[in-house]
């Protein structure tokens, strides 16, 4: 069987089994399996062997069983760097790309900014400012032990410069950095725990603690991020579209000027923050 059937009567079964844009899940996987890419999958004329056939049918079952597609191919491409996956630490969202437009926005003209990442998980933020701005000294932060491993070895396997600490929020950073910040940027956890079990399998198999928080979050980083970012530095946050005012609240305490930005659905997605 041609890979072009093996792909229809995959992408078919995903979709009886409410897998959301199943051709393009059963692309990935079968690329994965046969280890090619879109071009060279199109291209090849010869079915799938037994091994192949066998890797390839547990891997839709598993994604069908809410399996993420990214810990079933082990990576995930996030702007210009394709970052390394594990179960057990948060799987960077698209939707995060946006936060890293923020951020790279307001660190602009600086000369030698100092960025710091905040709760990095696979140090996708970290590691994307850092290959789109090398001359930034970029810090990561992470409360979980295996996120920090996973951060490390991204970095270095990608040959990009970020110190990532192990602690919580802004606590690990180095005293000599506090008023020298220039961005510090968080996709933090603000999933409410009352809507954890509504959401879909695959995004609960993120780590809880990277999924579930609340405007506390907010606050506590909010209060830490005044005392490390220099006048006029800038806290950019990812939230949920629901907590757009809150945060703006949250955050003015401290903050000179606080605003929302939305994304491409014209949702509140980011809150940008300026440091008097």
């Amino acid at each position: 069987m041609r890979p072009a059937e093996v792909l229809r009567r995959a992408s078919a079964y995903l979709d009886r089994h409410g897998v959301q844009s199943p051709d393009a899940t059963a692309e990935i996987l079968l690329m994965h399996v046969l280890a090619t890419d879109r071009a060279g999958l199109y291209a090849r004329s010869a079915g799938l062997d037994t091994r192949e056939a066998r890797m390839f049918g547990r891997a839709i079952c598993q994604r069908c069983a809410g399996t993420p597609v990214q810990h079933l191919t082990g990576d995930e491409r996030f702007r210009g760097i394709t970052l390394e996956v594990r179960p057990g630490v948060f799987v960077p969202r698209p939707e995060t790309e946006l936060l890293v437009d923020h951020a790279l926005s307001e660190v602009g003209d600086r000369e030698d900014p100092v960025v710091v990442d905040v709760g990095t998980g696979t140090g996708a933020i970290a590691l994307a400012v850092k290959d789109e701005r090398p001359d930034a000294t970029v810090f990561a932060t992470d409360l979980s032990a295996e996120a920090v491993e996973l951060a490390r070895a991204n970095a270095a396997r990608l040959g990009l410069d970020v110190t990532v600490l192990e602690g919580d929020l802004l606590e690990p950073l180095p005293v000599d950095l506090r008023g020298w910040v220039d961005v510090v940027v968080s996709n933090p956890p603000y999933v409410p725990a009352e809507d954890l079990e509504d959401l879909p399998a695959e995004v609960r198999a993120d780590p809880v603690l990277a999924l579930v928080g609340g405007i506390d979050v907010y606050e506590r980083l909010g209060a830490q991020a005044s005392r490390w970012l220099r006048a006029g530095g800038v806290l950019a946050v990812e939230i949920d579209a629901r907590l757009g005012d809150p945060v703006v609240r949250a955050l003015s305490t401290a903050f000179a000027e606080v605003r929302v930005e939305r994304d491409l659905t014209g949702r509140d997605r980011v809150v940008l923050a300026l440091a008097p």
